[in-house]
């Protein structure tokens, strides 16, 4: 009856510690995922994130020093060479092409890939303006050229920076979306891992029982063996 008692706890107690087992490895499983999901949020804060604000700074720039460098050429007393605004405007033209390009390899959304076409648009329209002008500066009409650099060219480049503004706000929002994912993993990776040192214990725990229950079950034989030494002395 002993045994059978001792064979029925040891079933228990593998069904128990077989269970806390699985239990572990799919804690380990999912703060496996969990630790996945965070490195993957935070490489995408850097390489869909922070790198398309930089080049929006940089765009921004680039824009700015566009229009200076025609309103320079306008308005100065002393008025540069046509060329040389010519190359200083299509040296910038490449570089916003290039930070263009740089923009589309990261990860868009369906609102960024559209604020960044109606920017590629503003900016081929305000590139024609300036063609324009420069047109109308060739043919001595600077009064002209100045006033569609002031009314229309102005306007055309508010809306251009207004794009800009807008793809700025759109990687502040999936930033901070990005940084809620990564604080929510973080939260279930710790309490797994409290879980995980729970089961733990408890199995130390079992086997503790298990060990102890053996030696009780084991002392009475010892006992009546000594017993029965005796009688024979």
């Amino acid at each position: 009856m002993k045994w059978s008692f001792v064979i029925q706890q040891k079933f228990k107690a593998a069904i128990l510690l077989g269970g806390i087992m699985a239990m572990i490895v799919g804690g380990t499983l999912i703060s496996r995922y969990n630790v996945e999901g965070i490195d993957e949020s935070f490489s995408s804060i850097y390489q869909d994130r922070l790198v398309p604000a930089t080049t929006i700074l940089y765009l921004t720039e680039n824009l700015y020093r566009k229009r200076l460098s025609l309103e320079n050429y306008l308005y100065s007393d002393e008025r540069q060479l046509p060329a040389h605004v010519k190359a200083q405007l299509r040296a910038h033209d490449r570089s916003v092409d290039s930070l263009i390009r740089l923009f589309e390899k990261t990860y868009l959304v369906d609102e960024e890939a559209k604020s960044l076409q109606a920017f590629k648009s503003q900016i081929a329209r305000y590139s024609k303006l300036e063609e324009q002008v420069l047109a109308l500066c060739a043919s001595g009409a600077f009064a002209d050229a100045k006033q569609l650099f002031s009314a229309p060219g102005a306007t055309t480049f508010e809306s251009t920076i207004l794009n800009l503004n807008e793809l700025a706000g759109i990687q502040s929002t999936i930033g901070k979306d990005l940084m809620k994912a990564s604080k929510v993993n973080v939260a279930s990776f710790g309490i797994i891992s409290f879980l995980q040192i729970a089961l733990a214990i408890i199995t130390g725990l079992v086997v503790i029982v298990l060990i102890r229950n053996s030696q009780i079950i084991q002392k009475p034989r010892s006992d009546r063996n000594k017993s029965q030494y005796f009688n024979l002395n």
